[in-house]
């Protein structure tokens, strides 16, 4: 069915609405706390952050809202935007009320001519292996058949067929890091209003391969996922404007549902035919490079033997298996005791995510030194104690900070960030940063906000998977960038952990994984 045309000459009423979650199975569930600690924001409200001169929502919602403004007249319908940093799958009732209360809004507000959704695409909830899907069939059936629905994914998202039966088209990144929200919350507000004007209505194919990589060997600017994602691009540009969008999803391995894998989801301008043929020649391609999706860690004892070598190129190490960009806690201590009982110098680590141990450091004051009780009351039953473990040192406050910064580089480049009061803590020859809200460190404001000299720093640590090699490129090359094999809820290895929803087979945790374009038919 052909949308209406004529939009040009009205004001398109689009509404907005999101759920963002990256759920981590292993992790603690997601509460409403954690929406509200992040974002939650419905109705004007939602609109006066998005158009903020530095909004601290999704950045590619604000786009959206900023490129409709520039196109032209129309009317925004804000239902609600949720969004939480990764955690575990979400509470039911959470979610349930997120999706009550966009239905509602959608019921109250009349005539629609369009649906701009927001979300992650990893979420997993405590009744549903896909409530990304959920969310969107369930708008779907309020607002008909004939309304244009547009999303925007994180590229890490499962994609399930209820997501792609409930959208018309589907915009996912395309870097990791993540630095490209804007152009597509920018391309998912042209997209609407070129399909409004013309009256067309988009065409989805999606292909899900029996290939789950983990995130480590995601990377955008690296082969292979670099590769694929280049090789749809350009031949999305061969194919001119019969193709609107191709997405590569590489999926998010910690979700643990029967929707992982890579998914391949391209959108063609009115050919069905075409969508799909596009969508076949990107999963062979995919599958010939699977064996390529396999990638070596850094072992503790290389990194700490790094850190001590007095001849080298300066030097990052990520702590891979606690990213809280992925639901790990920002407070395991493995990495750091090393460190500091080689003695390591001339390094920086953050940042390690400890209430009390902030609240100790204002208390004591700058230049004051105390003993630092790392972990000092952490639950014995949760899901990363055992990586959570105690440790102290004799510690000099260095700096102080109530934790309200604006991203500087990378991801979270003019975003508005609120830390909670954080501080800087010399223990030895490494400084610490220590924060009060739970999230990666991929931006170099984490440092920069204490007065830290990232150049003069010979060793720095990140608690982030990825994400931080945009923010901190201005002092390392990839060459200089190295991934710590480090126990927690975020840990790159498959066979750590007791998955139970993951497709089987699939590679390459089945060596012996077999599938062919054939098995599309």
């Amino acid at each position: 069915m052909s949308l209406r045309k004529g939009h040009e000459m009205t004001k398109p009423r689009v509404a907005l609405l999101g759920a963002i979650l990256e759920s981590n199975r292993f992790a603690p569930p997601a509460e409403l706390d954690d929406f509200q600690s992040l974002t939650l924001l419905t109705g004007d409200a939602l609109m006066s952050e998005a158009r903020s001169e530095t909004p601290k929502l999704a950045t590619e919602f604000a786009a959206f809202v900023r490129a409709m403004d520039a196109t032209g007249d129309w009317t925004p319908v804000p239902c609600m935007l949720a969004a939480s940093h990764p955690a575990g799958p979400v509470r039911e009732a959470v979610i349930e009320e997120v999706i009550g209360t966009c239905e509602a809004t959608l019921r109250a507000c009349g005539s629609l001519d369009a649906v701009y959704i927001c979300n992650h695409g990893a979420m997993v909830a405590e009744h549903d292996h896909d409530p990304d899907g959920l969310l969107m069939a369930r708008v779907r059936d309020v607002v008909g058949p004939d309304v244009l629905i547009v999303s925007t994914l994180d590229l890490h998202a499962n994609i399930s067929q209820r997501m792609v039966d409930a959208c018309d088209l589907i915009v996912g990144y395309r870097t990791n890091p993540h630095v490209d929200q804007i152009e597509r919350g920018e391309e998912a507000a042209f997209s609407i209003r070129r399909a409004l004007a013309s009256g067309e209505r988009p065409k989805l194919a999606h292909i899900k391969l029996p290939l789950v990589p983990a995130s480590v060997t995601l990377l955008s600017a690296e082969h292979p996922y670099g590769s694929l994602i280049d090789f749809g691009q350009r031949r999305q540009a061969e194919y001119r404007s019969q193709i609107l969008n191709v997405s590569v999803f590489g999926n998010f391995l910690f979700s643990d549902t029967p929707d992982n894998g890579l998914s391949i989801v391209v959108s063609a301008r009115d050919d069905q035919k075409v969508a799909e043929a596009l969508a076949s020649e990107l999963a062979t391609k995919a599958w010939s490079l699977r064996e390529d999706f396999v990638r070596q860690l850094t072992s503790l004892e290389d990194a700490v033997a790094l850190a001590k070598a007095g001849d080298r190129r300066p030097v990052i190490f990520s702590d891979a298996g606690d990213n809280p960009g992925g639901g790990g806690s920002g407070r395991t201590t493995e990495l750091l005791s090393a460190l500091y009982r080689a003695g390591a110098k001339d390094c920086l680590y953050g940042s390690f995510c400890d209430p009390e141990l902030a609240r100790d450091a204002h208390a004591t004051g700058v230049g004051g030194r105390f003993v630092a009780h790392f972990n000092r009351t952490r639950n014995a039953s949760a899901p990363w104690a055992q990586w959570d473990v105690p440790f102290e040192a004799e510690a000099e406050v260095v700096s102080l900070h109530n934790g309200e910064v604006v991203g500087e580089e990378g991801m979270t480049a003019g975003r508005r960030l609120i830390l909670g009061p954080s501080a800087a803590l010399r223990i030895g020859g490494i400084t610490v940063v220590v924060i009060t809200d739970r999230t990666q460190t991929a931006d170099p404001v984490f440092f920069n906000a204490f007065g830290l000299d990232i150049a003069a720093a010979r060793t720095v640590v990140v608690k982030s998977r990825g994400h931080f090699r945009a923010g901190f490129s201005p002092w390392f090359s990839s060459e200089q960038v190295f991934e710590v094999d480090t126990g927690g809820l975020t840990s790159p290895v498959h066979d750590r952990w007791p998955f139970q929803h993951l497709p089987r087979p699939n590679y390459p945790m089945d060596e012996n994984t077999v599938w062919s374009r054939a098995d599309l038919h």
